[in-house]
């Protein structure tokens, strides 16, 4: 397995939850808003994680059905308990090899997952074979490149402070497509059209830095699984230095904030 890739932990969906989950599903709810679809559309969902996405768009869009579809077996019990929905089938899959009939979909979507795709057009064309002629497809991932998710950027910069070699495993340089000029291109490259981007930003106030650490020792994702890689005494090295470094406020919180770029093209 590759070094970049070794760390990455995605079948815990609690864990995960606890780590990325949370914070997702912040931005799902901006995220609908700005895509402003009709309701009563059939949907799909291309990596579902634990369903933050999927929630949200039951609550707020009436969707006449959804497929939503993720590799991890853990993380499909997790969404299918989070969302106990008839409307919805949640089912392992294949972002590069859907499972679906042409045409079939008004709809389809993505959140924070076309960066650990190993295909990504084929994702992406994938999508469009399955969209309806003229169905839209959006999806959104984290800006990497940018250090936009400042509590994981605080994490690699302590931990690469520690050991520079950890460099190559910080998500800027494995993801340097997800900005809005990447993302642009990509997604012209798999032949959708008028494509907009926009950013997403939403707060990640942790109640203290327990609440902070806790989500980075329970391994599920790549920064998670970095940490608990480590033997006690460099991750206690690490726990002291995000301690000491973090912003705090009076009451103890660590304010701080993630931004996502959002894409939305026709099929």
């Amino acid at each position: 397995m590759a070094e970049t890739s070794r760390h990455d932990a995605w079948q815990a969906g609690d864990s995960y939850d606890a780590y990325m989950g949370r914070w997702s599903r912040k931005v799902a709810p901006r995220f609908l808003d700005w895509l402003a679809p009709d309701d009563g559309l059939d949907w799909l969902e291309v990596g579902c994680g634990t369903g933050a996405l999927s929630a949200a768009i039951v609550e707020r869009q009436n969707p006449q059905s959804l497929v939503a579809i993720d590799p991890s077996e853990g993380f499909i019990a997790r969404a299918r308990f989070n969302v106990p929905d008839n409307r919805v089938q949640f089912r392992v899959g294949d972002a590069q090899s859907l499972d679906l009939d042409p045409n079939s979909r008004d709809i389809v979507v993505s959140a924070l997952v076309l960066n650990f795709v190993p295909d990504k057009t084929k994702a992406l064309s994938e999508m469009k074979r399955v969209a309806r002629d003229g169905g839209r497809i959006a999806f959104y991932v984290w800006d990497y490149p940018g250090g936009g998710i400042q509590f994981m950027r605080a994490f690699w910069n302590a931990a690469t402070a520690l050991d520079p070699s950890v460099l190559n495993l910080t998500e800027g340089l494995r993801f340097p497509f997800c900005t809005a000029e990447g993302l642009t291109a990509l997604a012209a490259g798999a032949g959708l059209r008028d494509i907009e981007v926009i950013a997403i930003e939403v707060p990640t106030v942790f109640a203290d830095f327990d609440d902070y650490w806790r989500p980075f020792t329970l391994g599920a994702g790549p920064a998670p699984g970095y940490c608990m890689s480590l033997d006690s005494e460099a991750r206690e090295k690490l726990r002291q230095r995000l301690a000491d470094t973090l912003p705090r406020r009076g009451d103890g919180a660590i304010p701080l904030t993630a931004k996502a770029w959002a894409l939305r093209a026709i099929a």
